[in-house]
């Protein structure tokens, strides 16, 4: 798989904006394509920058040393009766344990995003990643069309469906009752909306997230670690004024901008992954959750 440094900058905040639904699959094509060189079109580069996940993937779905099942929970307000999502653990887990709630990025339950699942299942949690597409079906196999069918919900609706997949995982028969949320990109949004709502989250750690509102800030309780890509302009622009709400608000936090990283650095599935810093903010989360939730 290509690295970042294999592309032109442009190229990538292209890519950006196509996943994020602020240009059109055409509009990427059409931008692209005068980076198209050397045999390479833009279509081509399209395909090079899309995720490979059976590439990436760390830990197997069979992997011995986790309990991985499909489980479900009440929504509250959406078509479909129930929310379906995986769930990972220690298979040697005896007692309850620290609870970590996962949020997606805007294109359902990807395999990456399972994949992150069961790596906090290794590290000791009871992980769980609800895919807010269940209504639609779940998530659809690829993340053109993952990104097509999460647009159609509405945004209410997907956030009260984490915020009762939080709920889900506070009462757990296996849950200590201490609940952690990380979610990428959307999910890292949403993770600071998760904030906002639950006064009794113990730990938030928000990849690249849409900040809240300073007056949203302000009831922020739990204790947040957030990571930002240095440049991601787009996210970017909105965290010194959530810097400056926090520091009013006397709230508990730690911020790490990584330079030279591209939104999505965290996933190891296309070019944007950034390895050493990728590692760095996956060490530094897990020890933000053991202090927090242990």
């Amino acid at each position: 798989m290509k690295k970042a440094s294999d592309y032109d900058q442009e190229v990538l905040d292209l890519y950006n904006l196509y996943v994020h639904s602020r240009i059109s699959r055409r509009e990427f094509l059409e931008g692209a394509s005068k980076f198209a060189v050397g045999g390479m079109t833009a279509t081509a580069l399209l395909e090079s920058l899309s995720p490979r996940y059976a590439e990436a993937q760390q830990v197997k779905p069979d992997d011995p040393r986790l309990k991985n099942e499909y489980v479900e929970f009440d929504s509250p307000n959406g078509t479909a009766p129930k929310i379906k999502g995986l769930m990972s653990s220690p298979a040697d887990a005896t007692g309850k344990l620290p609870a970590i709630l996962v949020v997606h990025e805007n294109r359902g339950l990807t395999p990456h995003i399972e994949d992150i699942t069961r790596r906090l299942g290794l590290e000791g949690f009871l992980a769980f990643a609800p895919d807010v597409l269940t209504s639609l079906g779940g998530y659809p196999g690829t993340d053109e069309a993952g990104v097509e069918l999460q647009k159609k919900l509405d945004g209410g609706k997907m956030r009260e469906d984490f915020v009762s997949g939080a709920e889900f995982l506070k009462i757990h028969p296996k849950s200590t009752g201490k609940v952690g949320a990380v979610g990428f990109c959307f999910g890292g949004g949403v993770v600071n909306q998760l904030a906002v709502r639950l006064s009794w989250l113990g730990a938030a750690v928000p990849f690249y997230g849409g900040q809240p509102t300073a007056a949203d800030t302000a009831k922020i309780q739990a204790p947040l670690l957030l990571h930002y890509a240095g440049l991601d302009e787009r996210i970017n622009k909105g965290w010194p004024d959530y810097e400056a709400a926090l520091k009013a608000n006397n709230k508990t936090y730690t911020a790490f901008i990584y330079e030279n990283c591209n939104h999505g650095f965290n996933n190891d599935t296309t070019p944007r992954y950034d390895e050493a810093n990728a590692k760095l903010a996956w060490q530094r989360s897990i020890e933000f959750f053991k202090k927090y939730l242990a």
